[in-house]
């Protein structure tokens, strides 16, 4: 058997005095899609932060195909692609510019026009990033991340402003990535999206796992004796 593309054990951090992972395990297999589920707040974004190593945690460990994304960030950034909400895209290049020189920093990237054709990118190819829509942002930042031929994608909120026809166009994309055998760590707060993308959905309160397994079996579980009730009491960081 291959090893996992994505394993995270015991990982822990915290803002200051406030713990918003606390003891999260994960494991991501190729040609799947692993559901990361819960309320915004939860702590699903600072867990992928800590995943591609943009953060070093405060307990635990993290590897990609067996490399530590922290000390060998090197490795594991050719391996592995990442939309994070804020995009982190320049903001006075425009789209096509940003695209081509992403696909620069890699050995085999896709073409351009193979990620900007299907997601629409040409219809605003001649604004720069910071004129675009919410929704146009997020197309741009899923052909950034899919550029690189990565092996593990993490895609935080992929759909966040996107009207349902290009949300039905990222899904196709989600669906494909994982046929062609690329491991895909999809978090979204729409339980939705998470039943019809996902193989397995691990759901995250407050920086926690409160449940995991296959889609229909949480469905199963909420519908039975059991309740599935994802609450925050307390305010969390904006930036969570």
């Amino acid at each position: 058997m291959s090893s996992p593309a994505l394993t995270i054990r015991g990982l822990q951090y915290s803002y200051g005095t406030h713990r918003v992972v606390d003891g999260i395990d994960l494991t991501a297999e190729t040609g799947s899609v692993l559901g990361v589920l819960g309320p915004n707040g939860a702590g699903k974004s600072t867990t992928i932060s800590l995943a591609v190593g943009t953060r070093s945690p405060d307990a635990g460990t993290v590897e990609i195909f067996g490399h530590d994304p922290v000390t060998d960030h090197a490795t594991t950034s050719q391996l592995a692609g990442v939309m994070l909400q804020d995009g982190g895209l320049p903001m006075s290049s425009k789209p096509l510019q940003v695209l081509r020189h992403l696909s620069s920093l890699y050995e085999n990237p896709l073409p351009v026009d193979e990620l900007a054709e299907p997601l629409g990118l040409h219809d605003f190819a001649g604004r720069t990033m910071r004129r675009l829509s919410g929704g146009q942002k997020q197309r741009v930042a899923l052909a950034a991340a899919l550029i690189g031929r990565p092996r593990l994608v993490f895609l935080d909120e992929p759909c966040a402003g996107l009207d349902p026809q290009a949300r039905e166009v990222v899904h196709s994309f989600i669906r494909e990535l994982a046929d062609r055998g690329v491991a895909v760590v999809l978090t979204t707060h729409d339980l939705a999206e998470a039943e019809e993308l996902s193989d397995e959905v691990v759901v995250i309160d407050r920086g926690r796992i409160i449940a995991q397994g296959a889609p229909e079996d949480l469905r199963s579980a909420s519908a039975g004796s059991r309740s599935l009730t994802i609450r925050l009491d307390s305010p969390v960081p904006a930036d969570l």
